[in-house]
């Protein structure tokens, strides 16, 4: 069944102008496959708005250390395509946030591209953010995206041109996924994102005016978000928090640690 409005575009719609979305990266099943759909319903709670849920790859070329190693752990978990889309559906008995699944083509190919919208439209996926297909080859999916109801978002970076970015605007569905660095995922220092930011921002601004504008790579605490989003609306949070599971999991209260972390992102300590 079709959804007849899309969460992604309800999210926009209706959220606060004074408050940033925050969207979280987290790689289906890592770190083991029991606990996704729990940290899913965990995060909304603590302040996530959106979900971007990774589909583990052998070879995930725009992802950093960080992601690689969550999706290989995940693939050595047995995480397959299935267990995906029965995880975002065990997530909708309980919750209505918007859920994006993120990835390569190679393994929606395998699967088959017609088969893999259709079943992510049933089990209640409401986008896709596929980095290695360019928007001069996205018609292979974009007609099957849309008889599911499924948003394709796209990428743009610093040294993406502005007619590009106009183009990209154009063809996107949800938001546009702005890059805050050129290179791989990974958290980085605040400074050197800001820097980045504020060369390609006003561009943005200039060029991207019909869809919302999600900035990403590189934001680890809710200062760097305030300050990289400031002319956004919103940021997407994912090698941070991917590296505080690494960093707590499987001790006595892990989780309790991962969602403090996604509070202390979404909402000012002072």
């Amino acid at each position: 069944m079709i959804k007849t409005q899309n969460r992604i575009a309800t999210l926009f719609e209706e959220r606060d102008d004074s408050s940033k979305v925050m969207s979280l990266f987290l790689t289906a099943g890592y770190p083991d496959l029991e606990s996704t759909v729990d940290l899913i319903l965990g995060l909304e709670e603590n302040g996530a708005e959106l979900i971007e849920l990774g589909m583990p790859f052998s070879d995930p070329l725009a992802d950093g250390p960080t992601i690689q190693h969550s999706s290989n752990v995940a693939i050595e978990n047995g995480i397959t395509m299935n267990a995906i889309f029965e995880m975002v559906g065990e997530v909708r008995k309980q919750s209505e946030i918007p859920i994006i699944l993120m990835g390569y083509i190679n393994p929606v190919m395998r699967y088959g591209i017609e088969r893999f919208c259709k079943e992510a439209g049933e089990a209640g996926v409401d986008g896709l953010i596929i980095p290695d297909i360019p928007i001069e080859e996205s018609q292979i999916i974009t007609d099957h995206a849309d008889d599911n109801g499924l948003s394709l978002v796209y990428l743009v970076a610093p040294n993406t041109s502005d007619e590009r970015m106009r183009q990209i605007d154009a063809q996107s569905k949800g938001f546009v996924y702005c890059v805050s660095v050129t290179g791989v995922t990974g958290a980085r220092e605040g400074d050197e994102v800001a820097r980045s930011v504020q060369r390609f921002i006003s561009r943005v601004k200039e060029n991207i005016t019909q869809n919302p504008k999600m900035v990403g790579f590189g934001i680890k605490s809710y200062d760097d978000a305030q300050r990289i989003a400031a002319d956004m609306d919103g940021f997407i949070v994912g090698s941070a928090l991917i590296d505080t599971i690494r960093e707590h999991y499987p001790a006595e209260g892990w989780k309790d640690e991962v969602f403090a972390f996604v509070h202390s992102l979404k909402y000012d300590k002072s």
